[in-house]
């Protein structure tokens, strides 16, 4: 095993009086695990995981909020309620236990949330200023908000203290805080408005308060932007004067923020997605460091290893905050420890565990189905206590990666057969975006590890039905994937295009004007409008029936996109359906469009139409395999979810139990295809 004494993340870090075991943190963020504004067993479990894994310092609680009028925007932990405190005091024991230090983060949204939730209270802000991603329209804060406010924030830290963490994180970028100290939101003319002392007054009266109320020798920090990089925002000069004042007040460290975070564009400069550089905010961080005489913690799109030992090896920080990269594999620290290293389950950046949180409620890593299941699907894979297995899984997609995966942790003999001679199937379509690319890393980890868990990986192979009976299977999945659905055109289907027509490269050199029609919403048809976008001459109309642009994609990722569409100057056509498709005299395309809310049709003329409507089953060989199958295919729903092996017998005679993941099952995205092969293969 390769010595650690000498890296850099291990070294144990002395924050006041508390000694980190190591420099890596994963800091405060809002997975919207809790339950009824509580930090219960879910949420504790997913904390757990990553004290387990080895983390020095945990942060649970993304905005925990101090007052009722402050209600939840995305699941936060309600820290103006006494009942939480044994909560944490659960979770704070077990993450101690397991040798890992844990903070909350604390705040008062103030503008950042909606007006039509929680108790319905006005929210509050320092100026009346309309905040873009809630769309909230808050009331200036009068002095007797403040008053409460303050009170809040101090008990809520008590709180903290009472429920045995290690300390809190004031949190102010975006929310109340900052809507002082940054002249783009501070309109103010009284004493809490104008110059730089006017408004870091209303933060500072806080730390102060807070300070007072849990004593000297608690850990009090702050996350704050140094930089909002916004026309008349919060200026590096101006934020570093507030910085080291706080810390006169009583700041023990700070978490750097660069830029602002109440539009789609900012924040996903400020939190940079796929398709951006690594730890695009360091050296700037770095001159924070130099400039300060408190620790700096700092993360944003540390996602690897590498990465994060530069930052520290350079001094740019003294914390390094790898949260997405610990997301993605809880076990991150464990694994540098062990020399394990090149197992280390990669962050790709597809910033699916932010936007899942509005898109379906809770984080959701696109790669790790355990992220926030932690309590029924563990990380680990442990080897079976039962017989060894043989196994057949057809495609080498997500899902059969998976699949192959989890059933060699298990220690069965797994053949898996690849019909291409590179597997990935459509990830690696949506990889062809240049931008995207880093998706393939999570093919590249699974094909990987299938390696050293030695599954005979055949591809370039087509299975047929006679080529999977041949391995005398007990076991077969299917995950075969889908194909381009087309079927909805009532005309002209063999005229269009597909996005897997784009992706690949097959519709060559397209010309003049074309018409994206995506009736899908999600990331497909983008990254094809996108791809079609690197040609200057072409004309790109993008077309939808629904009444925005892509609402499976969310605010993290939709910014490129835009970006893409706005400097190609691409047409958007909003609540419009592609009906049929024919040919013109000329050899053009006539696309024929229908509003059903006009109830009439419209025709463009066009010189390609290109069509994204999901993918049906390529379940062909799933059928042939049917008649011989113990269980016909059928899945016991009440053991998948139970986390127990599936027994269903429908044929005595049957040979093999035989099922199907991913889109060989329906037209889904990656975490469902690889939760899929997950949750059936754990208990074989």
């Amino acid at each position: 095993m390769p010595s650690t004494t000498l890296d850099p993340l291990l070294q144990p870090f002395r924050l006041k009086h508390l000694t980190l075991r190591n420099r890596v943190v994963s800091t405060s963020h809002e997975p919207a695990f809790g339950e009824d504004g509580m930090p219960k067993d879910r949420y504790r479990a997913y904390h757990l995981e990553k004290a387990r894994g080895g983390v020095g310092l945990t942060m649970i609680g993304g905005s925990a909020v101090v007052s009722p009028d402050s209600p939840p925007a995305f699941g936060n932990l309600l820290l103006y309620r006494d009942d939480i405190v044994p909560w944490l005091r659960r979770l704070a024991d077990d993450v101690h236990e397991a040798g890992a230090a844990v903070m909350c983060q604390v705040t008062h949204l103030g503008r950042r949330t909606s007006n039509f939730t929680g108790d319905w209270l006005p929210v509050v802000s320092a100026s009346p200023l309309r905040e873009p991603a809630h769309r909230a329209f808050p009331k200036a804060a009068e002095s007797w908000d403040l008053d409460r406010i303050v009170a809040d924030y101090a008990s809520a830290a008590v709180r903290c203290r009472e429920g045995g963490l290690d300390g809190i994180e004031l949190e102010a970028y975006g929310h109340l805080l900052d809507s002082f100290l940054s002249p783009a939101t501070n309109h103010r003319d009284d004493e809490w408005g104008g110059g730089l002392d006017n408004r870091m007054a209303f933060p500072r009266r806080v730390i102060r308060a807070v300070r007072e109320a849990v004593g000297p020798d608690f850990i009090v920090g702050i996350r704050m932007s140094l930089d909002e990089a916004q026309l008349g925002g919060l200026t590096f000069d101006e934020a570093i004067t507030a910085a080291r004042q706080y810390a006169a007040d009583g700041i023990d460290f700070i978490s750097t923020i660069h830029g602002s975070i109440e539009r789609d564009a900012s924040l996903a400069k400020a939190i940079p997605s796929i398709g951006t550089p690594l730890g695009p905010y360091l050296d700037f961080t770095g001159e924070i460091k130099r400039r300060l005489s408190v620790p700096v913690m700092h993360a944003a799109r540390i996602a690897d290893v590498a990465t994060a030992r530069h930052a520290l090896r350079e001094g740019l920080l003294d914390l390094v905050g790898m949260t997405r990269a610990q997301i993605a594999d809880p076990h991150l620290v464990a694994k540098v420890k062990s020399g394990q290293e090149d197992r280390i389950r990669p962050c790709v950046g597809a910033s699916y565990c932010l936007d899942a949180i509005y898109d379906s409620g809770d984080t959701k890593c696109v790669h790790n189905p355990s992220v926030g299941r932690e309590l029924h699907l563990p990380h680990l894979i442990p080897s079976t206590t039962g017989r060894r297995r043989k196994a057949v899984v057809v495609g080498a997609g997500p899902a059969g990666l998976e699949a192959a995966r989890v059933l060699g942790e298990r220690g069965h003999d797994v053949v898996l057969f690849e019909a291409s001679d590179q597997p990935g199937g459509q990830i690696r379509l949506a990889a062809s975006n240049p931008r995207r690319a880093d998706l393939i890393q999570i093919v590249d980890w699974r094909l990987a590890e299938c390696k050293i868990l030695g599954v005979d990986l055949r591809l370039g192979t087509y299975a047929e039905a006679d080529d999977v009976l041949a391995e005398h299977p007990d076991l077969v999945i299917v995950a075969t994937g889908g194909t381009p659905n087309r079927t909805f055109l009532t005309a002209g289907g063999d005229l269009v295009s597909d996005t897997w027509d784009v992706m690949t490269g097959s519709l060559r050199r397209p010309r003049g004007e074309i018409l994206v029609y995506d009736d899908h919403g999600g990331y497909p048809a983008m990254d094809a409008v996108e791809v079609l976008t690197a040609s200057p001459d072409l004309r790109i109309e993008y077309v939808t029936p629904e009444r925005a642009l892509a609402p499976d994609v969310g605010s993290m990722n939709s910014p490129a996109y835009l970006r893409a569409f706005t400097a190609h100057g691409v047409t958007i056509t909003l609540a419009r359906r592609l009906r049929s498709v024919r040919r013109t005299g000329d050899g053009r395309l006539a696309a024929t469009l229908y509003s059903e809310y006009t109830e009439a049709e419209t025709e463009r003329i066009v010189d390609h139409v290109i069509v994204e409507h999901g993918t049906l089953p390529a379940d062909e060989l799933y059928v042939e395999l049917l008649a011989g199958s113990s269980n016909l295919g059928e899945v016991d729903h009440r053991a998948l979810l139970g986390n127990e092996q599936q027994s269903v017998v429908r044929d005595e005679a049957g040979r093999y139990q035989l099922f199907r993941v991913g889109d060989a099952v329906a037209s889904r995205n990656i975490h469902a295809a690889i939760h899929d092969a997950l949750r059936l293969c754990l208990p074989v």
